[in-house]
């Protein structure tokens, strides 16, 4: 009886399997999406610049107490260049996309034109080649780190050692241009750089210099020595655990420990870099931190919402074409009533094809759900969307509460027809 009922109404349960199919497939790939879009999200966002700051453990605490930030000519305090390569070897080093250190260097400037003043320098990698004691390789620096800086002319390297960057601000006040030398003195010692860039950054390093920062520790008379690193990482919003941790590591017992430790969070990052680093405070970008855990909240919300609403859409196609197709075979329900069938395995029997079609149009949409989510991963993030094993079951388990739902005003319509009436054609 099943199979004869699915073989005479093949344009009805080939809708429903394509109705089934259309929910499953969107929940399939907005659930894959959901589940991998954290990583994705991240690196995004880390193409706009670092979420942690690692200083010297003096120059914080001068920042924390009295707001006096780094490069003010007040601490002493300085990182050791040799041991940066260190924060690639913590336990979440994969998270590390790219890391910078510099130093800033207080310095007279004589322009070729115009008058002389105080300019502020940046020493900074622009790109570093680093072999990391694990074995591995790593290219990192400003050019990566601050790629969307508008630069007139070109991005200098680290072997550059007589050439200069000007923000526009600082280019505009020294009446720079590209190809200008300008002349830099400290006490301890002097040189002629040549302006190679001019860069449009949008805040306050419009005002600076930046140059090799081999160069800036000469002119410092600091070498192997940065002020501060700025770290771009992967991470994990921050939950109640988290905000606990940074606040006080010890309050933790030695589980919630474990799980924060093990758990990308920006507080157990910071945490672990100055494990490797001397002397040194790591904080978190809070700007930067919790406007990457805000948007990619707000992501997942949006792919929730699209998978419900999806679901609830196949559901009430379903029910409407259930409830059609009851009513065509009403004389035919009317009849295994009258001749001593009962409501329930009437209903099971309606049931079965409407859970047979269901599967049919459930296993189709996942596949096809499967391909959406590669379309969305290339054409939104650029790479591939990670095919997650748990939405399987959470899938099946969403086509068949949905098949139920939409079944429901059917098999009430079932239960409603007496067999006299539909007999006699009323």
């Amino acid at each position: 009886m099943v199979r004869g009922a699915l073989f005479r109404q093949k344009g009805k349960m080939l809708m429903v399997a394509f109705t089934v199919a259309l929910g499953a497939s969107l929940a399939t790939a907005m659930l894959n999406v959901m589940l991998d879009v954290g990583d994705k999200v991240n690196q995004e966002l880390k193409t706009y610049g670092a979420n942690i700051n690692v200083l010297p453990r003096g120059a914080s605490l001068l920042d924390d107490l009295y707001g006096v930030s780094d490069g003010e000519g007040v601490s002493d305090k300085y990182l050791a260049e040799s041991e940066l390569v260190n924060i690639k070897t913590i336990f979440w080093a994969f998270n590390i996309v790219d890391f910078t250190p510099y130093l800033n260097v207080r310095a007279r400037i004589i322009p070729p034109t115009g008058s002389a003043g105080e300019a502020r320098l940046v020493g900074t990698w622009f790109s570093r080649h680093l072999e990391i004691p694990t074995g591995e390789e790593l290219d990192t620096g400003m050019r990566r780190l601050k790629s969307w800086w508008d630069v007139r002319g070109r991005w200098i390297g680290d072997d550059d050692v007589n050439a200069v960057m000007a923000g526009e601000e600082a280019a505009r006040v020294y009446g720079l241009d590209l190809g200008d030398t300008v002349l830099l003195e400290t006490a301890a010692g002097r040189t002629e750089l040549t302006v190679e860039g001019i860069f449009s950054a949008g805040g306050s390093e419009d005002g600076e210099f930046y140059l090799p920062l081999a160069t800036a520790q000469a002119l410092a008379g600091r070498p192997g020595l940065v002020s501060r690193v700025e770290v771009s990482a992967l991470t994990t919003p921050d939950n109640e655990l988290s905000r606990r941790a940074a606040q006080d590591p010890k309050s933790l017992s030695i589980k919630e420990w474990e799980t924060w430790y093990c758990t990308a969070y920006v507080s157990a990052i910071c945490y672990q870099i100055d494990e490797v680093i001397q002397d040194s405070v790591s904080k978190p970008v809070r700007q930067v931190a919790e406007s990457e855990g805000a948007i990619l909240e707000k992501t997942q919300l949006l792919m929730l919402l699209i998978t419900i609403l999806s679901l609830a859409g196949s559901a009430l196609g379903i029910s409407n074409l259930v409830t059609a197709s009851v009513m065509e075979r009403s004389a035919e329900i009317g009849l295994l009533k009258a001749v001593g069938a009962y409501d329930v395995p009437i209903s099971a029997l309606v049931l079965a094809e409407i859970i047979i079609t269901g599967i049919a149009g459930g296993a189709a949409g996942y596949f096809a759900g499967l391909g959406f989510a590669q379309i969305i991963g290339h054409s939104v993030f650029g790479s591939a969307i990670d095919i997650k094993p748990l939405v399987i079951p959470v899938v099946a388990v969403l086509v068949f509460l949905v098949t139920m739902a939409g079944s429901i005003p059917s098999i009430r319509l079932l239960l409603s027809l007496r067999p006299a009436e539909v007999l006699h054609g009323r």
